[in-house]
């Protein structure tokens, strides 16, 4: 199974940033997806999730409003539109699949960094 990140990148604060992960080597339509964070001297963080088949979707109350999580079943990839981006979103952005619930990831990516600067 692999989940490959893309998109990350230096911004200001106030930019748009979409990243991208791309699945392969696993039923992409049997598994929810998420996107986390890490920041420096922190604990990873979930960012939000979206249902196997699109149309549910849970966001963190730090993004909510700024961030949209969508995904695409038939190219297997997830994205996330993050808007009106802040200093405080800066962090390593992991992709991550799961079965059952978000709090259980089955597979994550290797991250993409996001920087911020203000």
């Amino acid at each position: 199974v692999q989940l490959v990140e893309s998109g990350g990148g230096l911004v200001q604060a106030g930019d748009s940033l979409r990243l991208s992960c791309a699945a392969s080597g696993l039923s992409f339509t049997s598994y929810g997806m998420g996107w986390f964070r890490q920041a420096p001297g922190k604990e990873r963080e979930f960012v939000v999730g979206i249902s196997r088949s699109g149309f549910s979707t849970s966001y963190a109350e730090s993004v909510k409003g700024r961030f949209t999580i969508s995904r695409d079943n038939a190219k297997k990839t997830v994205y996330l539109q993050m808007n009106s981006l802040k200093s405080e979103d800066t962090g390593v952005y992991y992709c991550a699949a799961y079965w059952a619930v978000a709090s259980s990831v089955d597979y994550w990516g290797q991250g993409t960094q996001v920087t911020v600067s203000s």
